[in-house]
């Protein structure tokens, strides 16, 4: 067979399968997603699918000029364009951003559910080349809030995601390894081999590859988030040991344990300035309808557990999981706050400095990926949720948006975000290939 017919008959049936998989689902009613945002979602009914609907944004480049759209009192600019797949961003004491541009590993098919999902989400993968798996170091020289320098900072990376600084140690979390830097303040490149200070757990099947990172308020110790090998444990058991989890390392030792668990996918962790508290961002599990379940934002406390794979928010059973574990659903941990359904929230920060409005000091800001599998798409922007005494305190709102247009079609994507040394937050856009900054008007 030519290869045009092959990409031709593959196509046919990409579409084929793709209408059958959202017509599965269509039937269901669609709740308005602030009805899941909020310390009390309302969870309707799960509903179990056959064919589970599958959807994804159609991808187009922000054309010349394009940018998001800031919330109220504030502006937006692009620190760093031209990009090849940013997905997370750290500053350093000097102001200094280090860039994640990365991506996960190939992964093995396990079921032909694998296939159509590699098939769908392909369209909404970022623009231009395949990502370095590299750091670059972006700096201002000016300070007019747009990076003129840009450096190859740290090549050679398995797949980086979180990162994080300790005195000199810099700390690069790869997909399957904790690594340590001696950083020198002011170096444009890295020239330190590294150490490992652990292994963490990686292929061969590696579902969720993102390895999120912070360090305790006192240096000592560090919180890495690992996610689930599955949706739903459909890969087994075995491949879920130490994942759904956050771990706790000791800075200097690598010694390490389980934090927390149950937390199917914490793919940002922040830690709350004014109590020291860990926080982090969860994407919860798929296929039990648009409405479900909710993401959601969360404190982290020490030997928690959250829910997956056995139930959801609290003590919800999640009636595919056999045999369950009532023993576990017992003490379930509810979430403090929900985000809705399916938003995919990948970035977390919490805000400090002068560079903002007072309205939008001491909360967090939420970077939400977006959905692929709802119709109407939900997430694609950053929120900010307001803290009072260091817990949320009200509704959240929208500070970046536009990053989904006419309802359907995705310029950007939210991913990691940061909060500069003025009190400005930046962005990743993994799909826009930028590194946006809001500040005040």
């Amino acid at each position: 067979m030519s290869p045009a017919k092959f990409s031709s008959r593959r196509s046919g049936a990409l579409l084929a399968i793709t209408m059958l998989l959202t017509a599965s689902g269509c039937h269901k009613q669609v709740a308005p997603p602030d009805a899941e945002i909020g310390p009390n979602p309302t969870l309707p009914e799960p509903n179990e699918y056959l064919l589970p609907p599958m959807k994804t944004a159609t991808s187009k480049p922000w054309a010349k000029g394009e940018m998001p759209a800031a919330g109220p009192g504030l502006k937006v600019e692009p620190f760093a364009t031209g990009l090849i797949h940013p997905r997370s961003v750290f500053v350093l004491p000097n102001g200094d951003v280090l860039v994640a541009q990365s991506d996960g590993p190939k992964p093995p098919v396990n079921r032909p559910k694998d296939v159509v999902m590699g098939l769908i989400q392909a369209h909404a993968k970022s623009f231009g080349p395949k990502a370095p798996n590299n750091i670059l170091l972006l700096r201002d020289t000016n300070g007019d809030g747009i990076a003129d320098q840009r450096f190859t900072f740290l090549e050679g990376r398995h797949s980086p995601f979180g990162m994080a600084l300790v005195g000199n140690d810099l700390f690069i979390a790869d997909t399957d390894a904790l690594i340590r830097y001696h950083y020198m303040p002011g170096q444009t490149k890295m020239t330190d081999p590294g150490t490992k200070v652990t292994d963490l757990p990686g292929g061969p099947i590696d579902h969720h590859w993102t390895k999120s990172l912070t360090a305790s308020a006192d240096g000592t110790k560090l919180y890495v988030g690992v996610g689930s090998n599955s949706n739903i444990t459909e890969n087994g058991m075995v491949a879920e040991e130490g994942r759904a989890a956050i771990w706790e390392v000791d800075r200097v030792t690598g010694a390490h344990r389980l934090y927390a668990t149950g937390t199917r996918n914490p793919a940002g962790l922040a830690v709350e300035p004014s109590s020291h508290d860990l926080w982090a961002v969860v994407n919860e599990r798929d296929e039990l309808g648009p409405n479900l379940v909710p993401d959601y934002l969360t404190s982290i406390r020490d030997g928690g557990f959250y829910g997956w794979p056995y139930s959801y928010w609290g003590r919800h059973i999640d009636p595919r999981v056999m045999p369950q574990r009532p023993d576990l659903v017992a003490k379930a941990i509810v979430p403090d706050y929900g985000l809705s359904s399916h938003v995919a929230p990948l970035g977390v920060t919490f805000s400090t400095g002068n560079a903002i409005p007072a309205q939008y000091r001491g909360g967090a800001f939420v970077g939400e990926h977006g959905s692929w599998d709802r119709d109407p798409f939900n997430g694609y922007k950053v929120i900010y949720v307001p803290f009072a005494g260091g817990r949320p305190s009200g509704k959240p709102v929208d500070v970046l948006t536009g990053f989904l247009a006419d309802g359907k079609t995705a310029h950007g994507r939210p991913v990691g975000l940061a909060t500069d040394n003025q009190g400005a937050v930046l962005v990743a856009d993994d799909l826009g290939n930028a590194v946006w900054r809001i500040s005040g008007r």
